[in-house]
């Protein structure tokens, strides 16, 4: 701690409950005693920034219900921290940051910024912990992607190494290879339709940046991926949500909130959504389409699952549903099916506008790395191959978390995908983000469906990736098991406001 005090503008706003709760960080799965983790918590968090000088603080009382701990252990961590100068309480103005603590850095820098999925990046900079986290859904890569490797470095690449490397649109042999797969989905793409991106998320911060800016309005599924969300709300634009059901965006919502408020951009995932697991149908994409094409209203369509397909037919992306002329374009990439670590992704749409994303792409990173692009070359082509191989060990996994579930938490509900990587899990009468803190504490990360949506719907909700192996599943479901017993113990939590949102949600 090196830094000058910084007391308290008296203009700062005061960070609300579930933001404070979220500074403690993964405080419950350290060692030692209960009281002693959630002090070095709470410390962590004020000597970083996170919780600046005069922030006030959850009373004991309220702290203890929204994190389901005794009081008693409340009590004793914030005597430790007053005791070390770092909190006071006074009356009538309740438990706050001392005015004098000194930080390690100024307030403004704190960790990883953003909204709802603030915790998620924070994750992947942290690395990995004690605990096993349900943020995330990707698994190792396939066997193919070693073989492409190999073959590429048994090929000449001396014709590769002689040209400067940037492509700031993509390699042309990868931009091809991307239009020939998507033309046999059934929608004919030539490569001047096609950027190549810095995995999927890329492809969402440069439509972003060309459609969106202060003021504008974005339209979304609810429940909805906080992670995609926040990228449009950092270019300060309104998020309005539909609801979705089983056949996808509620259509009927979508056209009121047309005629309410033209938005700027919609963002959907219709295939296999994320976290509802929802195949939109083809008729929904169909009148989906129609209706965006006659407001004349853009449409993004993720595609981040579609190489996860259970049993049955999938429809044809979105696009290909589109009325002649209409503003619509894909966003796809390898590291659902191929492995998270190969960032290449993609953005299909009318090649004017992929011309202007590949200028802003030129801003970016003049280009996505070559040598990862020449390996996305070689494996397109055997892309639904790959699928079909992992198909059924997908299949496997997602039967295994079901009969562990129904065997050791019966009164925990689901809908069976068709498809995508996780279950979107309904808690009888309970808020999942209270569950969250007990779940963290048996050494589980949860997504709680509060992250998810803003409405309050899905409070009771949870996600639950199936990808890990059975071994994994095996101590996940035994660890939330321990938790669930431990939570409905305890009973209903009594507190005056609404339990803080628990840890955020992680990569797709």
């Amino acid at each position: 701690m090196d830094s000058a005090p910084r007391p308290r503008r008296p203009d700062a706003a005061e960070l609300p409950e579930a933001e404070v709760i979220d500074a403690f960080g993964d405080w419950a799965t350290g060692t030692g005693p209960l009281y002693r983790r959630l002090a070095d918590g709470v410390r962590r968090a004020i000597e970083d920034g996170a919780l600046p000088p005069g922030q006030r603080i959850p009373a004991e009382r309220q702290l203890a219900a929204s994190l389901r701990l005794s009081r008693t252990t409340v009590v004793a961590a914030y005597d430790v921290l007053r005791e070390a100068g770092l909190i006071e309480s006074r009356t009538g103005s309740g438990t706050r940051v001392a005015a004098g603590v000194r930080t390690r850095r100024d307030v403004t820098d704190g960790r990883v910024p953003g909204g709802k999925a603030s915790s998620i990046y924070q994750r992947l900079i942290d690395g990995p912990a004690q605990v096993i986290s349900l943020t995330r859904s990707a698994e190792g890569a396939v066997p193919e992607l070693a073989q492409a490797l190999r073959e590429l470095a048994a090929g000449d690449l001396s014709a590769a190494f002689d040209e400067p490397g940037y492509h700031p649109s993509g390699l042309p042999a990868l931009r091809e290879a991307i239009a020939v797969y998507l033309t046999g989905t059934g929608l004919p793409t030539t490569p001047a339709q096609v950027l190549v991106t810095t995995g999927s998320h890329q492809a969402l911060v440069l439509v972003s940046e060309l459609y969106l800016r202060q003021g504008s309005t974005a339209l979304a599924e609810s429940p909805g991926w906080p992670c995609c969300l926040d990228v449009y709300r950092a270019r300060g634009a309104r998020v309005v949500t539909v609801p979705i059901d089983d056949d996808g965006p509620d259509v009927t919502a979508m056209a009121a909130a047309f005629a309410a408020r033209r938005p700027d951009l919609v963002y959907l995932m219709p295939t296999f959504h994320n976290p509802t697991g929802v195949l939109t149908s083809a008729s929904r994409r169909r009148a989906i389409a129609e209706l965006s094409s006659r407001h004349e209203v853009p449409i993004l369509e993720d595609n981040a699952y579609i190489a996860h397909t259970g049993q049955g037919d999938t429809p044809g992306l979105l696009a290909a549903y589109a009325p002649a002329g209409a503003e619509v374009l894909s966003a796809g990439s390898l590291a659902k099916v191929v492995w998270a670590g190969l960032r290449i992704g993609w953005v299909r749409g009318p090649s004017e506008i992929v011309e202007r994303l590949a200028r802003r792409k030129a801003f970016a990173d003049l280009g996505s790395p070559v040598i990862d692009q020449m390996l996305a070359a070689r494996l397109l082509p055997r892309l639904t191959e790959i699928q079909a191989a992992r198909n059924p060990v997908r299949e496997e996994r997602l039967a295994h978390a079901e009969k562990l579930l129904r065997e050791r938490l019966p009164s925990w509900s689901w809908r069976r995908p068709a498809g995508g990587s996780g279950l979107w899990i309904e808690l009888p009468g309970t808020d999942a983000a209270e569950f969250a803190h007990v779940a963290l504490r048996h050494g589980v990360e949860i997504v709680p469906g509060a992250i998810t949506d803003p409405t309050g719907r899905h409070d009771h909700y949870l996600r639950l990736p199936f990808t890990f192996s059975p071994e994994v599943l095996d101590g996940v479901v035994e660890r939330l098991a321990g938790a669930w017993a431990e939570f409905t113990r305890r009973g209903p939590a009594a507190r005056d406001g609404r339990a803080g949102a628990g840890p955020a949600a992680g990569p797709r």
